[in-house]
């Protein structure tokens, strides 16, 4: 069974398109990763699925209700949390929870009652009587996302919940998405951190440019790249252009990725002894190694092989508005 469908979803502001023709089907139950550089469109996904926005065309469902034409029945049915807290500073936590209760009209004993847990189960208790104005960063982010599970929903959006967190913050919103999962939520995760998605999804779509350009498991994702990747670091950063040159042909499909400034090179390969191979070439050029190594593919080198790295300095927040 799906918990969200989207077909052929199309999102235009002016001349900017956010989202172009994406497909995606979410099964319920499980944490979905949707992962994709700033700009490709995933902010925007969560506000149409979320009925803060209106497609320009395609269709959106949660579970099987519309989000253009049974919006209230979509909402009453998600819980979200963006990339920033939501929550009022002048309120304290439980104040703010009770707040968001009667927002769903329940009776104010149950709105209480239901705040005193989700405070206990976010580790809120013992601020319960502070202005969230004093609240930490991670504080509120917790406080946020128990605002969105206030009225026990079955579909969850999380918009980059862990963005600016330390990581035992992160850590904490992870065991809390594990719990949400074992309790039969669905959950769509948005995150630009690939360990993220890698310790939580159980599917992974990578959405570029307003399309899902890849999908499946993370074992799935990382074999559309090779067997293995070569990673070498050169003691020079200034040599980078000529070595990714001369080992150019090594690789199995795209070309190697580099970095200029710490000298790195990375390439999907094929045969096992192209890492000898790489180390006979740039010696006999006299190009100085400081490490070679044969590694597993990473999500970080599905992300960067399969996305076009725009660098517009646009995130999708930014876009949507």
């Amino acid at each position: 069974m799906s918990a969200i469908e989207v077909q052929g979803l199309r999102k235009q502001f002016g001349e900017v398109v956010a989202l172009n023709g994406l497909d995606l089907d979410v099964p319920a139950g499980t944490v979905f990763g949707l992962l994709g550089p700033n700009g490709a469109g995933k902010t925007t996904l969560v506000r149409i699925l979320s009925t803060l926005l209106k497609p320009s065309a395609g269709r959106a469902a949660v579970l099987g209700h519309d989000v253009v034409a049974e919006p209230l029945a979509v909402r009453r049915r998600i819980g979200l949390a963006g990339q920033s807290a939501a929550v009022d500073e002048e309120l304290t936590g439980p104040e703010n929870l009770e707040m968001v209760g009667r927002l769903y009209r329940m009776p104010r004993a149950d709105a209480r009652k239901r705040a005193d847990e989700l405070l206990a189960r976010f580790r809120l208790i013992d601020a319960g009587n502070r202005r969230v104005a004093t609240y930490s960063g991670g504080m509120r982010r917790r406080l946020d996302l128990a605002a969105g599970l206030i009225a026990r929903p079955p579909v969850v959006l999380l918009d980059e919940p862990t963005t600016g967190l330390d990581p035992r913050s992160r850590q904490e919103l992870w065991g809390v998405v594990d719990e949400l999962r074992a309790e039969g939520t669905t959950v769509l995760l948005t995150t630009q951190h690939l360990d993220e998605a890698d310790r939580l999804a159980q599917r992974i779509a990578i959405v570029d440019q307003g399309r899902v350009v890849a999908e499946g498991t993370a074992p799935q994702l990382k074999a559309t790249i090779g067997d293995n990747v070569l990673s070498v670091r050169l003691a020079d950063p200034a040599d980078i252009d000529y070595a990714s040159s001369a080992l150019a042909d090594l690789a199995a499909g795209e070309r190697p990725r580099v970095d200029v400034v710490d000298g790195d090179i990375r390439l999907a390969v094929a045969d096992a002894g192209a890492s000898a191979e790489a180390v006979r070439r740039l010696d006999a050029q006299r190009v100085p190694i400081v490490a070679v190594e044969l590694q597993q593919p990473s999500l970080d080198d599905v992300f960067l092989t399969l996305t076009s790295h725009r660098q517009t300095g646009q995130s999708d927040s930014q876009e949507a508005a």
